[in-house]
């Protein structure tokens, strides 16, 4: 067994174990030259099975001893546990029990020391301080002598960065910026170098250019010395808008601002254009992160007390300016501006004017003279651009438009109101009454300028207003007050195209009733009449051919035909109503016709279809007078008389001075 018991090795591998029991067995194996015996191999296995078996036998009874043993200790040990529990249990009460008069004592204990705390701190605090002020004191002297020679050293730094930066040595101003870079004294050195480069730099008459030369130099340059060039280059940049444009600036705007308007208006946009021009040069460089935000407040800083009341200056300038154009004006026309009565009897002289058309007062010659003047007109319009370009430039953005309106509200004051209104006004008053003889028409030139001045109102209303106004509120606020001064004048100009058509026909029945006589269609001798038409129809065919060449060149557009139509119906009216007051013969007749040819020739100068065909009607009618009796019928029934009234066929036929021959009513009743 004992040699059984040495074959078991640690590890235990089953075919070592075999291969050590076979070596160790006498004809087992090859050992020492002996021949291999498998029966005594065998036996020697059998025998080994059998003493393995006998030990397998004996250690499993040891096992079992041992669980029995195992578990009576562990029966005990339970017990036991238990028996300890219940003391645990005993003991954590006491615990527990101590644990509360412990913390009774200790909330006792802190409460104490909360009070002598109270009482010790300031006491502590105020040694702790005397013995640190005892300290210092101690370093006092070493303190001031260390502050002393940094400051000597400082300088010293400082001023080997001046002479470096007059020498023009780069490398060393980057060499004693870095040393620097851990002063105090740092944004001195900075400092000294933008005065420095300031030297110099603003000899010319142009700040801004200077600056803007200046900047671009110090851009170059300033990277190759500090390490923070950004910050360097937009300190320059604020020291040069805060110092030399600022006093720039107020040396130029407060020496005209309380004495000539024009001029510190003028000076004022140029300024502050030029400034942003300046600024958005210096866009282009490294200035950190929000340069334009940071530009903004700089030019801010140097205007905001002239834009702040900009606008009154420029209204106020406006104002007077043009009030001085129109003075003037009047003045070069040794004229006394009438005053235009408002309320009471003028509105209701106004109203009767407009209903019935009649001239309410005497007329005024006004000898020619329109009142309206290209060179104003300009001279308004011109201020009024400069103004809005003004406000354009120098408003804040959320007052753009409210300011515009004001400027164009002074425009239509004094250029509408007060020049073409006051002008059609006193165009209305100098038109004379139609039974007037040899009147002169001076309204149609006032129609003519003042067309064209509403050209120029409307050209710089979209030119240069809209962009001002297009997208606010105040747009339609214009647009109204643009079409009610439109109409407003329109009325008038309509009244004074009316009263004015009236008057040439009055003219024309003064020539008509001068040059036109009796005889004219009723000869004394039939057989001798030799002109192709009387007297008053060239007069009156003259001076028709004359005003229609003047409404063409005082109309444009529609308006020519639409007043050409109005003159050629009254025209036609007239011619009309005159044939209607004579006797005609047959030679009488055949003149009237030339007549009638001759006013209907006058009528295709029109170029209205209307006026021409009523035209081409009277000359119809006119057949009549000299057409047979038998003929008669046949006439009325032709294609130009058909459709007439019957009553204007019989009150032609009853012009004839045949016409109460009985053959003449019956052939035509």
């Amino acid at each position: 067994m004992a040699t059984t018991a040495e074959l078991f090795e640690e590890p235990f591998v089953a075919d070592e174990y075999i291969e050590r029991l076979a070596w160790r067995t006498p004809g087992g194996g090859s050992r020492g030259g002996e021949a291999f015996d498998p029966k005594r191999l065998l036996e020697e296995f059998v025998n080994h099975i059998q003493e393995l078996q006998v030990m397998d036998e004996r250690i499993q009874r040891k096992v079992e001893k041992l669980e029995q043993q195992c578990q009576k200790e562990a029966k005990e040990f339970a017990k036991k546990v238990q028996e300890l529990q219940k003391s645990n249990q005993v003991a954590f009460q006491h615990f527990q029990e101590l644990d509360e008069h412990i913390s009774y004592v200790a909330t006792k204990v802190c409460h104490l020391g909360d009070q002598l705390e109270g009482v010790n701190t300031p006491r502590q605090r105020a040694v702790e301080a005397q013995k640190l002020m005892k300290y210092f004191n101690e370093f006092s002297e070493v303190k001031s002598k260390i502050a002393s020679k940094y400051h000597d050293l400082e300088c010293q730094l400082i001023q080997e960065f001046t002479s470096a930066q007059r020498r023009g040595e780069i490398s060393r101003m980057r060499e004693v910026a870095a040393v620097l870079l851990h002063f105090k004294g740092y944004s001195h050195c900075v400092d000294v170098y933008i005065k420095q480069c300031q030297e110099g730099a603003f000899l010319r008459n142009d700040v801004f250019e200077d600056a803007a030369i200046l900047c671009q130099r110090v851009n170059k340059q300033v990277g190759e010395v500090f390490s923070n060039p950004e910050t360097v280059l937009a300190k320059l940049i604020q020291n040069i808008f805060e110092v030399k444009l600022q006093s720039y600036v107020k040396d130029q705007l407060e020496e005209h601002r309380k004495s000539d308007a024009e001029q510190y208006l003028k000076n004022l946009y140029d300024l502050y254009t030029r400034t942003t021009n300046l600024s958005s040069k210096l866009m282009e460089f490294n200035l950190g992160t929000d340069k334009q935000t940071f530009l903004s407040k700089l030019i801010k800083s140097i205007f905001i007390s002239y834009l702040e009341n900009y606008i009154e200056v420029e209204i106020g300038y406006l104002k007077s300016r043009s009030a001085m154009i129109l003075q003037r004006y009047y003045d070069s026309k040794n004229h006394q501006k009438r005053s235009i009565g408002t309320g009471g009897i003028q509105d209701l002289k106004e109203r009767i004017r407009q209903r019935t058309n009649l001239p309410l007062g005497p007329s005024i010659d006004t000898h020619g003279e329109t009142f309206l003047s290209q060179e104003v007109v300009v001279n308004l319009l011109q201020e009024t651009k400069q103004a809005f370009e003004r406000c354009h430039r120098l408003s804040d953005p959320s007052d753009l438009p409210k300011n515009a309106f004001r400027i164009f509200s002074m425009l239509v004051d004094f250029l509408c109101t007060e020049h073409i209104d006051y002008a059609l006004e006193t165009g209305l008053a100098g038109i004379p009454s139609s039974d007037s003889k040899n009147a002169n028409l001076y309204f149609l030139d006032v129609v003519h300028q003042a067309n064209t001045i509403f050209h120029l109102f409307d050209k710089q209303f979209n030119d240069h207003l809209m962009p001002l106004i297009s997208s606010s509120p105040k747009l339609s606020e214009c647009l109204q007050k643009k079409k009610d001064i439109i109409e407003q004048m329109e009325v008038k100009l309509d009244m004074g195209i009316d009263r004015t058509l009236n008057c040439m026909i009055g003219q024309m029945k003064h020539i008509l009733a001068a040059e036109q006589k009796k005889t004219d269609f009723k000869p004394e001798d039939e057989n001798n009449v030799l002109i192709q038409y009387t007297n008053a129809c060239v007069k009156v065919c003259s001076y028709v051919r004359k005003q229609v060449e003047k409404i063409r060149k005082s109309m444009d557009g529609k308006n020519v035909d639409t007043v050409l139509m109005e003159f050629g119906v009254r025209f036609h009216r007239l011619i009309y109503e005159h044939l209607q007051q004579y006797s005609y013969s047959c030679m009488g007749g055949m003149l009237a016709i030339c007549d009638v040819a001759e006013y209907r020739k006058c009528a295709k100068d029109f170029k209205i279809a209307l006026v021409l065909q009523l035209f081409d009607t009277l000359h119809a009618l006119c057949n009549l007078l000299v057409v047979a009796p038998d003929n008669l019928k046949q006439v009325c029934s032709g294609e130009q008389l058909a459709n007439l009234d019957k009553n204007i066929l019989h009150s032609f036929v009853q012009l004839r001075v045949d016409y109460r021959s009985a053959r003449l009513a019956r052939h035509f009743s």
